[in-house]
């Protein structure tokens, strides 16, 4: 356990522990860790200078800051997160925005979710698309209670329901829905094992695994997206490095039409767009 030396203030050691640990950030990760622990500080119990200083040692261990909060904040809210949930991430929210600018127009409609997790996606959309109503899927139970909570506390339970189940056992209609978004497990699983040690360690292995060549989910989505989606429907789909023009050519090879692709803020293909 990482001790406080008692020449220098809590804020300043902690500071300090997390540069001598490489962690990106220390200043801002540090007055979020007090923001948790210690809610007024500079004024402090004991029992908040304990729970900070578990936060930090949890910290050092590269547990992500997420995982140890409870929270994450994405788009434009903040989702409740554990170790059952991928860690929302900034590049994801690309993805969120494209799907709000197709579905302006729309006076009603139905938005699917393949691989929901926190529902930080799906979530963020029917805040901003009032007139949407949402399905979220993952094969995970406790991760479909992470999302059922979120939906909750984002005020929007009323407007979504979720099933559990993998996307080939799905119980939709075909042609019933108006937009498909996924954020699918597409590492390589030999690749896994090479990632930093807070994606590696501590996002569920199923929401990273995408098989031997990083695509099994891809093409397991598109042998079901063009029977469920509506004529002029939309999928949206996130991609990792190098991957977009292969996903476009898998959904192409099934009866979609490349929309666009979508850049992320780091100049990566990162949203592929198709359109039925």
């Amino acid at each position: 356990m990482f001790k406080q030396d008692s020449q220098r203030n809590l804020r300043e050691e902690l500071i300090a522990a997390l540069v001598k640990a490489g962690i990106s950030s220390p200043r801002l990760e540090t007055d979020i860790i007090l923001k948790y622990a210690a809610p007024l500080y500079p004024k402090i119990t004991e029992a908040e200078q304990e729970k900070a200083l578990t936060m930090l040692q949890r910290r050092l261990n590269h547990e992500p800051l997420d995982k140890i909060v409870g929270e994450r904040e994405f788009y434009k809210s903040v989702f409740k997160v554990n170790q059952n949930v991928l860690t929302p991430r900034p590049d994801t929210e690309i993805l969120v925005e494209e799907a709000i600018n197709l579905l302006q127009e729309k006076q009603s409609g139905i938005v699917l979710d393949l691989g929901t997790g926190s529902g930080c996606i799906l979530l963020s959309i029917l805040q901003e698309c009032s007139c949407m109503k949402g399905i979220g899927v993952d094969i995970s139970e406790k991760a479909l209670d992470v999302a059922k909570e979120n939906a909750q506390r984002l005020g929007v339970e009323d407007r979504c329901t979720f099933q559990n189940c993998s996307w080939q056992q799905l119980e939709i209609a075909n042609e019933s829905i108006d937009m498909i978004v996924t954020n699918p497990p597409y590492i390589a699983s030999q690749e896994i094992e090479t990632l930093e040690t807070e994606v590696k360690d501590y996002d569920p292995r199923v929401a990273l695994d995408g098989g031997a060549d990083g695509y099994k989910c891809y093409q397991e989505i598109a042998k079901i997206a063009p029977n469920i989606l509506k004529k002029d429907g939309y999928i949206l789909i996130e991609a990792g490095v190098e991957q977009a023009q292969k996903i476009s050519e898998i959904f192409e090879k099934e009866g979609l039409v490349l929309h666009k692709i979508v850049k992320d803020l780091g100049g990566i293909n990162r949203c592929v767009i198709l359109k039925k």
